[in-house]
């Protein structure tokens, strides 16, 4: 049942007829997990959490960096440099100390999210990138969970929910990745702050409907929004033909065949093969911490100095996050260079997965 301090706290909701006390006493017993305490994670988070949804999970393995704050608003100043989750379990604990939060400090990854996800009600997707938007669908396909999916990208995001056992699922509007060169995440294309806000209570609403019960859910149904025009469009999702989903895959190699992974690389950067390790990343970046014998130059730079980089030479062409290595490597691809690899996660995943030390900024 809920108690005294519950009802005058959802007093609001208690009084809609299609909510009521059911609908309330299911968020309390319903859960949540949220992939990404970022952008639009963050907004999610804190409307589920002033909701009353009873256990909220939350998959994230980043700090706080200054640049997360014109968005990320589970953050202040005092947490830069804080890991990101026990800043938000702070910040949920403070909106509503009556409700659980869970965290799980690690990448999600094909040998970890079956188990995760069988814990919880309904999945909220707040990546941005491929390979975890695929992971995160076919989990919840293989575990018969809702994902409420969202993306942003400059003025421009979308909504929807995918649920396999009731309409189409992510592969059914995106049946084979788009090529990494053209999908830039946020932070090398830039985003404007409040639509993350916008995206993620969209994404918080739709949680909120599954759990309780109530009005339709955007399932078969993907919702655009453009911030400029302030204008909203909706477009039907069919359940498509593809191949069935038996079981969980390397979702880095079928984002992207050409990729090599952080722990490859170090292999055989210890085993002395011969290897050009190409940086390009920002020179304040460079100088925080990059890969010994590197050559650096930054994405912008290399069409005018291209003739420095050997044709003769396996190149591995690395960055903060992927994106801008993808395009580098897509781009000397185009240039008549034939072995060109692009370093799956960059720096970030390197300090994660081989060398904590590493500084990344």
């Amino acid at each position: 049942m809920l108690s005294d301090s519950e009802r005058d706290r959802y007093a609001r909701h208690l009084i809609l007829p299609e909510l009521g006390e059911r609908g309330q006493l299911a968020l309390k017993r319903g859960s949540v997990l949220i992939i990404g305490a970022g952008g639009l994670g963050s907004p999610a988070a804190m409307y589920l959490a002033a909701a009353g949804v009873g256990r909220i999970g939350l998959v994230d393995f980043d700090v706080v960096d200054a640049s997360n704050l014109h968005r990320q608003l589970l953050y202040g100043s005092s947490d830069v440099g804080r890991p990101k989750l026990e800043a938000a379990r702070e910040r949920l604990l403070d909106i509503n100390g009556e409700i659980a939060i869970e965290l799980h400090p690690f990448a999600l990854m094909s040998d970890n999210a079956l188990e995760l996800f069988a814990k919880y009600d309904v999945v909220i997707d707040g990546t941005d990138n491929f390979p975890t938007r695929y992971l995160v669908s076919d989990a919840c396909t293989l575990a018969g969970k809702p994902n409420v999916y969202g993306s942003i990208f400059r003025f421009e995001g979308q909504v929807s929910v995918f649920d396999d056992t009731r309409g189409p699922c992510y592969r059914c509007l995106y049946p084979t990745p788009p090529p990494p060169a053209l999908v830039p995440n946020c932070a090398e294309a830039g985003v404007l702050g409040v639509l993350p806000g916008i995206i993620g209570s969209l994404q918080a609403n739709e949680a909120i409907k599954l759990i309780a019960g109530i009005g339709e859910p955007l399932i078969g149904r993907l919702l655009l929004f453009d911030a400029l025009a302030l204008r909203f469009r909706e477009v039907r999702v069919t359940k498509q033909r593809h191949e069935p989903v038996t079981h969980l895959i390397d979702y880095e190699g079928f984002c992207n065949p050409m990729d090599i992974n952080v722990k490859e690389l170090a292999e055989r950067i210890g085993r002395g093969d011969s290897l050009t390790l190409l940086d390009v990343r920002e020179p304040h970046e460079w100088n925080a911490g990059h890969l010994d014998n590197a050559l650096h130059i930054p994405m912008q730079q290399v069409p005018a100095r291209v003739e420095e980089v050997p044709r003769d030479a396996e190149i591995i062409v690395y960055c903060r996050m992927g994106g801008r290595s993808a395009r580098v490597q897509q781009f000397l691809q185009e240039q008549g260079f034939a072995n060109v690899r692009n370093l799956a996660g960059g720096m970030l995943a390197w300090q994660r997965d081989v060398d904590p030390t590493m500084k990344v900024v």
